[in-house]
C-alpha cells in the first residue's frame, strides 16, 4: 500500500525544473571533462543536445562522448516530458476548478428565495455587500468589469458576471424569486432602465437605487423605484451633523452597524400575533425581551415617531426597535 502522499503538479513542475537545470550544468561539465571543450563549448553541446535542433557539433566526439549523448538525450526527453505533463496537469486542475466553481456557485444561485441582489460592486455596491454580510442576508452582486468580479470570485461572494441591465444576466440572478434589488449602479441612465426592467420581471420586487440629483430622483421613482438614495445628499447631511451633534452621529452609526453590541432593527408583526390590539405598555415588549419600539409604521405607511405607551398595535404594523444583537434576534425570531 503506497502511504506517501501524491505530489502536486506545481511540485512536479518545480522538480522537473530543477531536473533541467542540473542536467544543463551536468552536461556542460561532462563535455568539458569528457571532450576537453571549455565552458562555453560544453554549454553549447549540451543545449543543442537536450532541445534536439541538431546543429552542428563543435568538434567530432570520440565513443565516450557519443555514448554521453545518448544518456543525456535520453534522460533531458524524460525530464521535458515529465514538465510538459506537470503543466498540463496544472493547468488543467486550474480549469476544472474554475468550472466547478461556477457550477456549484450557479447551484446555489438558483436554490436561492427572497434574496437581496446589488448591482454594480463599486464603492457603494461594497458597502451594502459587506452590511449583508454582517446581517447574514442572503445576496447576489451582479457585476460587470473584470477587476471587481475577481475581487468577488476571491472573496467567496455569490455573483452573477454581466450588464445588470439585461434580461439574461438578472434571469440569472434570480430576479423573479428575490426579496430586494438595490442599484449602486454609477450612470443614472442605467439605474432608470434596470429600476424599468426589474419592475416588469417582479412586479413584487421591492426597488432601491441611488440618484445624484432630484431630477433623477424623480425618473427613478416613476420608473418602479421604491426608495431612491443620493450619497452626496446624505454625505452632507452626515457631515453637517457630525459638526453640530456628535453623540447623535455616533449613536447612529453604533446602531447602524451593530457596534458595542447594539442595533436597530424592523420587525413586521404577523397575522394573528399576540401583540395585534394590545398597547405598547400592555405588550410588556421591553419588560420581556429588553428592546425599545421608537417607531411603528402602519399600513397606510404613516409613520409614528416614538409613539406614546398607549400607542395600539395592529396587524401588519411595522415595528421599529432599538436594543441589543441578542435581544433584537429573540424578539425577530419569535415573531416569525
Amino acid at each position: 500500500m503506497n502511504s506517501g502522499r501524491q505530489l502536486s503538479p506545481s511540485r512536479k513542475l518545480l522538480i522537473s525544473i530543477s531536473i533541467l537545470l542540473l542536467l544543463v550544468i551536468g552536461g556542460t561539465i561532462g563535455f568539458a571533462v569528457i571532450e576537453r571543450m571549455n565552458p562555453l563549448e560544453g554549454l553549447y553541446m549540451t543545449i543543442i543536445t537536450l532541445s534536439t535542433v541538431g546543429f552542428g557539433e563543435v568538434h567530432p566526439l570520440h565513443v565516450t562522448g557519443r555514448i554521453f549523448v545518448i544518456v543525456l538525450i535520453i534522460f533531458g526527453v524524460l525530464a521535458a516530458t515529465f514538465a510538459v505533463s506537470a503543466l498540463g496537469q496544472l493547468v488543467l486542475e486550474g480549469q476544472l476548478r474554475s468550472i466547478m466553481g461556477r457550477r456549484k456557485m450557479k447551484t446555489k444561485i438558483e436554490k436561492l428565495s427572497d434574496h437581496y441582489i446589488i448591482a454594480g460592486f463599486g464603492r457603494v455596491g461594497r458597502q451594502v455587500a459587506e452590511t449583508f454580510l454582517r446581517r447574514k442576508v442572503p445576496f447576489i452582486v451582479i457585476e460587470r468589469e473584470n477587476t471587481s468580479v475577481n475581487q468577488l470570485d476571491s472573496e467567496g461572494y455569490l455573483y452573477v458576471e454581466g450588464q445588470a441591465t439585461e434580461d439574461e444576466t438578472l434571469v440569472r440572478a434570480g430576479v423573479e424569486r428575490a426579496k430586494v434589488l438595490v442599484s449602486t449602479l454609477p450612470e443614472e441612465a442605467d439605474n432608470v432602465y434596470l429600476a424599468l426592467t426589474a419592475r416588469h420581471m417582479n412586479p413584487s420586487l421591492h426597488i432601491i437605487t441611488r440618484a445624484d440629483n432630484p431630477a433623477g430622483e424623480k425618473k427613478l421613482r416613476r420608473a418602479g423605484a421604491n426608495y431612491v438614495v443620493s450619497p452626496h445628499i446624505l454625505g452632507g447631511m452626515r457631515m453637517a451633523m457630525a459638526s453640530l451633534r456628535p453623540n447623535v452621529v455616533d449613536f447612529m452609526q453604533m446602531t447602524s452597524i451593530g457596534e458595542a453590541g447594539l442595533g436597530i432593527e424592523e420587525v413586521a408583526l404577523p397575522e394573528r400575533s399576540r401583540l395585534c390590539g394590545k398597547t405598547l405598555v400592555e405588550s410588556k415588549i421591553k419588560a420581556d425581551y429588553g428592546v425599545t419600539v421608537i417607531g411603528i409604521k402602519k399600513k397606510d405607511r404613516r409613520m409614528q415617531i416614538n409613539p406614546p405607551p398607549t400607542a395600539v398595535m395592529g396587524d401588519g404594523d411595522i415595528l421599529v426597535l432599538v436594543g441589543s444583537s441578542e435581544e433584537l434576534e429573540k424578539f425577530t425570531a419569535e415573531m416569525g
